[in-house]
């Protein structure tokens, strides 16, 4: 199963640096639960608080988790009271149905199951073993902590984080329970907290005795007030007030989580790439921030890049740097609005000409290659059509990225197939950069790198979940695969 592909974006560009502080124990037990289909739900269901890991044997960011997922289960064993950590096997035919109950669409994925498994949450802390720790640990407590003193205040509040304060005369009543049940279900997200005495937090009016909740944060009006307790209110003013008017992708750590709410957000992404040492940084800043503001709350998220920091992107999305300055906006069905070399004056009128319906869809597309003799096929964009729909056959198509590790240890396996395969005339193997070219829309769903469909020569679509191995990819080649006979027998009945 392929990796989330905004995922595999993060994994190219953020770089989570992490060092293991845990003196080595023997490693005779197995800290981490093993659990399949036929134990699962028993399991889950005696506990209230548990982590689950989904992973697939041939994954290599599994892998490389898996001794630091161990010594973090070592160390939260430990914890008063314990944390147990496990892992589903979820490329085993018998858990498939497993991972699909709980949408597992790539490797490794980790949940966070609640109150028997009634509460399902995504895992979205560190990877490295005290980054673990120390995040579940925060899960497992209470969804929101208590500040009693300035001490604790100073504990809680991050002036480079997110944190919701809820301020109120007495931790009781209606509003108090709301607001806890906010706590719970964005806990995953964002820093939760409530008080007694206003006095104790930064910024807003200090005489304030509730209830009222105080969301700080490290951009634009750097606090938000509200006196809203609706359970669904609140919590999609909290989402709404916690992105960024433009989020920064730069290489500093702290603005990481904005990037990936940006990336995450169900908006179109207008993403400005320039270079943060130009002369005409701060215009552009200015300008750009001044269209943000404008197009707010319209459906449009704002991101503002630095080339240095964001060579994962024009690598995922195929940009090269002498367009820089360069705008682009993706929409929501993933379509593509290009603008090159642009000028800090021109991105209003530009933005105004996209919302207005008046600029064109980019349609990327490598060259079609002169010579195309190798026992992978190379396809692109322009000639998708004829090589994968109109070849009138078997095709298994690739689609990768250059910079994905997975592809790479993938592709001598592929020419291994090919070669296999290069004296029937009834199948290509074949393979596109799907960073370079823009893949057929309602066709293929590639959600991650590298992902192998199939078509027959009959036109049925067919993705391989299986094992990424030369026996795998064979016996899913001819599983599916039309034989001439079939496809004369067809002609025939047209």
């Amino acid at each position: 199963m392929a990796i989330r592909v905004w995922s595999s974006l993060f994994l190219c560009v953020l770089a989570l640096l992490g060092s293991v502080s845990y003196a080595s124990k023997s490693q005779s037990k197995e800290f981490v639960v093993t659990l399949d289909h036929s134990n699962f739900s028993d399991f889950v269901g005696r506990h209230k608080f548990i982590v689950v890991e989904f992973y697939a044997p041939w994954c290599g960011h599994c892998k490389k988790l898996a001794p630091e997922y161990e010594k973090a289960a070592q160390v939260l064993s430990q914890n008063d009271p314990p944390v147990i950590l496990a892992k589903v096997d979820a490329n085993e035919e018998q858990n498939k149905i497993l991972a699909s109950e709980f949408d597992i669409k790539g490797f490794p994925a980790i949940k966070i199951l609640r109150y028997g498994g009634s509460v399902v949450q995504d895992y979205k802390g560190p990877r490295e073993a005290d980054g673990i720790v120390s995040y579940v640990k925060k899960q497992s407590g209470p969804a929101s902590a208590e500040i009693k003193s300035s001490e604790d205040a100073n504990a809680v509040i991050n002036a480079n984080k997110i944190i919701i304060v809820g301020v109120f005369p007495e931790f009781s009543g209606e509003k108090f329970e709301n607001f806890t049940a906010v706590a719970e279900r964005l806990r995953s997200d964002y820093d939760f907290a409530h008080t007694s005495d206003a006095k104790l937090l930064p910024r807003g009016d200090s005489s304030v005795s509730g209830p009222i909740v105080r969301l700080l944060k490290p951009f634009d009006e750097l606090f938000v007030d509200t006196q809203e307790f609706d359970v669904d209110a609140l919590a999609k003013l909290i989402e709404e007030a916690s992105i960024p008017t433009v989020t920064v992708f730069n290489k500093d750590p702290d603005n990481h989580p904005f990037v990936i709410k940006f990336f995450n957000s169900q908006n179109a992404k207008a993403m400005l790439f320039v270079n943060f040492n130009n002369d005409l940084i701060d215009t552009f800043k200015y300008k750009y921030h001044e269209v943000a503001e404008q197009y707010k709350g319209n459906g449009i998220s704002f991101l503002i890049g630095d080339v240095e920091a964001s060579q994962g992107a024009f690598q995922y999305f195929g940009l090269k740097e002498d367009q820089v300055p360069l705008i682009m906006i993706q929409t929501t069905d993933g379509e593509k609005y290009l603008k090159p070399n642009v000028e800090p004056d021109h991105i209003a009128s530009w933005v105004k000409e996209f919302k207005d319906g008046k600029v064109k869809p980019f349609k990327k597309s490598e060259p079609i290659p002169e010579v195309n003799s190798e026992p992978v096929k190379v396809v692109v964009a322009d000639s998708f059509q004829d090589m994968v729909f109109n070849s009138g056959k078997n095709v298994l198509i690739e689609f990768y990225a250059p910079w994905c590790g997975h592809c790479k240890q993938l592709a001598p396996i592929l020419d291994e197939v090919a070669v296999l395969f290069e004296k029937d005339a009834d199948v290509m193997i074949a393979k596109i950069d799907a960073t370079a070219n823009d893949i057929p829309k309602g066709t293929f769903e590639v959600q991650g790198y590298p992902t192998l469909y199939f078509k027959s020569a009959s036109g049925k679509i067919s993705l391989h979940e299986g094992d990424r191995t030369k026996e795998g990819i064979i016996e899913f080649i001819q599983k599916n695969r039309d034989k001439a006979a079939e496809q004369d027998s067809r002609k025939e009945e047209l």
